[in-house]
């Protein structure tokens, strides 16, 4: 792995190779610069899933920011 903070997709697929079945590892994977929290500060899956459903992954990268 990558210490210099450009991890790219395929750094992250070979790294989970090497623990996970091939169909258990995502197809694709988006970057993004901060994860939305709800207010008790718990990752906001509801917020990030209605982004992809209006928009896929430029919905996401638009508004949540890229790295």
């Amino acid at each position: 792995m990558p210490r210099n903070g450009s991890l790219t997709e395929e750094d992250l697929k070979t790294h989970l190779a090497q623990d996970f079945a091939k169909w258990s590892i995502p197809d694709r994977f988006v970057f993004v610069a901060e994860i939305p929290k709800s207010g008790v500060g718990k990752y906001d899956k509801k917020a990030v899933r209605a982004l992809h459903a209006e928009g896929g992954d430029e919905a996401i990268r638009s508004t949540l920011g890229t790295p």
